[in-house]
């Protein structure tokens, strides 16, 4: 396989693990700005496409945002009970019927308006997931349920509402280290006019 402009050729590729993501190895030959070729070897993380959503109730001035276990913050020495926004895999859904779904499973709230943001690939040198970012506005009305995640997936997901502004000095303090749910309040606090409208 080349790229378009013949930079990149991939010469090989190995699975090395297939489970519940695919992990493979490749070898490609890759001409850099000089013209010079390098033969490099990388291991890639294959990872279906995901969304992820601020809720906002403006009224209250308040993002939902849920708590959960993250294995891999854990194996890294940090607290690994992670304050995030919610989001999920798509498993074939369009993004806004994904994200949608996440949100009621996870919040228990209701989506009306649902509005997308920005696409982005969270860590492109060794993961294929690219992640749709949406924003929603809700209020008490839209909470239907408790949230909490699927029972039958053993998901044990509180939800948390904070006030914008704590939400966002959380980040600061490291309360607050997930990358999406950084980016997306981080676009709340820039658009807060919009947005408390």
């Amino acid at each position: 396989m080349t790229d378009q402009d013949g930079r990149l050729r991939i010469v090989g590729e190995k699975t090395l693990s297939d489970g519940w993501t695919r992990l493979s190895a490749y070898e490609l030959d890759y001409v850099d700005r000089s013209g010079e070729i390098h033969r490099l070897h990388r291991e890639i993380y294959h990872r279906t496409p995901a969304a992820c959503i601020l809720l906002y109730d403006a009224k209250r001035d308040r993002v939902v945002l849920v708590k959960q276990f993250r294995l891999p913050v854990h194996l890294s020495g940090e607290p690994a009970w992670l304050t995030e926004v919610p989001a999920g895999l798509l498993d074939e859904d369009h993004p806004e019927d994904a994200i949608r779904r996440e949100a009621m499973e996870e919040t228990g709230y209701r989506l009306r308006d649902v509005r997308f943001l920005f696409k982005a690939f969270m860590s492109p040198g060794a993961i294929t997931e690219l992640v749709h970012f949406f924003f929603a506005p809700v209020d008490l009305a839209d909470r239907i349920n408790g949230g909490g995640g699927l029972a039958e997936e053993h998901e044990d997901i509180e939800v948390v509402e904070l006030p914008l502004d704590e939400a966002a000095a959380m980040i600061g303090s490291g309360d607050i280290a997930d990358a999406k749910t950084i980016m997306l309040l981080q676009w709340a606090v820039i658009n807060r006019a919009a947005i408390s409208g």
